[in-house]
């Protein structure tokens, strides 16, 4: 009898570890998708005020079927990215939903063009600065945090004040209580890049060098993460093993030795 109470308190420890875990590991995947999630939105939002813009521009104009399909395809894009972003369930669903929205961005100069009659724009990565900026119109370069000097593409706002010297319109996020450069926002940000620049190939040791500082500093998060989870796991496996001793010594005090 005593040794199939000690397994019923063992199997209870168990489960009380294991469901601790699980507990702490939602909750670090809760605090990591909110943010990005907002980031997810607030892009989707932007494309959907291009999309009022446009409305505007073409408001009583005849468009010819290439403007209408190309029309479309951008109203589908914005449909298709909010519906991306609600079913976010972890930083990196964040890529789907950014690259529908350049795709979107990208059919929405289609149609200015073809109403003014002019070429098609050539299909450029978005601007590095804030992809919310659109299609990028040139490369500049722009040094990053380890003195590295590099080409980045830039809309033309942006490449006009780095002409003159000043600061770029750059994308923030916010990291504890701190606004950073989302490149600069850890590991969680990199889906977002990628999913804007992730198509174009020549960029990838782009948005993978931006990063790399990230990188090591996921890694050491993840090092800590695994302390945590290991020590967890021990406080726990040591309240279970105290409790098991409680109930052993309740167990033999019910013996008349």
């Amino acid at each position: 009898m005593g040794f199939l109470v000690l397994l019923a308190v063992v199997a209870v420890v168990v489960v009380v570890v294991s469901r601790a875990n699980k507990r702490r590991e939602l909750e670090r995947k809760r605090t990591a998708l909110e943010p990005v999630k907002k980031l997810a939105y607030e892009d989707v939002t932007a494309l959907g005020e291009q999309l009022r813009a446009l409305d505007l521009e073409v408001a009583g104009t005849d468009l010819d079927e290439g403007a209408r399909a190309d029309y479309q395809r951008a109203l589908d894009a914005y449909e298709s990215a909010k519906a991306s972003a609600d079913a976010m369930t972890r930083p990196e669903d964040i890529a789907h939903a950014t690259s529908i929205v350049e795709d979107g961005r990208y059919a929405i100069d289609c149609v200015r063009a073809r109403v003014k009659g002019i070429e098609l724009p050539t299909k450029r990565p978005p601007c590095f600065f804030d992809p919310r900026h659109g299609i990028s119109k040139t490369d500049v370069p722009w040094t990053f945090p380890d003195g590295s000097v590099k080409q980045v593409p830039a809309c033309a706002l942006d490449a006009d004040r780095l002409r003159v010297g000043a600061a770029p319109d750059i994308r923030q996020v916010m990291v504890g209580p701190q606004r950073v450069p989302y490149w600069q926002g850890g590991p969680q940000y990199q889906p977002y890049a990628r999913g804007y620049f992730g198509t174009f190939g020549p960029l990838d040791w782009l948005f993978v060098g931006m990063f790399a500082d990230d990188i090591l500093w996921g890694l050491g998060g993840l090092a800590d993460g695994i302390g945590d989870g290991i020590g967890g796991a021990f406080d726990g496996i040591g309240d279970g093993i105290g409790n098991i001793g409680d109930g052993i010594g309740d167990m033999f005090d019910g013996f008349d030795l």
